[in-house]
């Protein structure tokens, strides 16, 4: 059974910086591709960021160049360091991966931005 956990959120005050953290564990031979989400609604996602297992990194135009998106291969993890964070930027994000055709997904972990 595979299993995405994310982690590394938390109170952060605007301008702040948080890194976030996602592992797959489980049946995980190959994970060609993991990406970072945000909920803008119970049933909606945007992009926040997702990168391909060599190379190959996509943005949300939100972003604007205040986030990095890394992966670790050996360890089937994947992390964002968000900098310059705003309150706009206060939501749920979640990390998912396709395994075997399946798109996993975490439970999400909580950034919020408040002074």
């Amino acid at each position: 059974q595979v299993q995405v956990v994310e982690s590394g959120g938390g109170l952060v005050q605007p301008g702040g910086s948080l890194l976030l953290s996602c592992s797959v564990s489980g049946n995980t031979e190959s994970i060609y591709f993991m990406g970072w989400y945000r909920r803008t609604t119970a049933d909606r996602y945007e992009i926040v960021a997702t990168m391909f297992r060599v190379e190959g990194e996509l943005y949300g135009n939100f972003v604007k160049g205040r986030f990095t998106i890394s992966r670790n291969n050996r360890l089937n993890a994947v992390y964002l360091q968000m900098n310059n964070l705003t309150a706009e930027d206060k939501d749920i994000y979640c990390c998912s991966a396709p395994v075997d055709g399946i798109e996993y997904w975490g439970q999400g972990t909580q950034v919020p931005v408040s002074s």
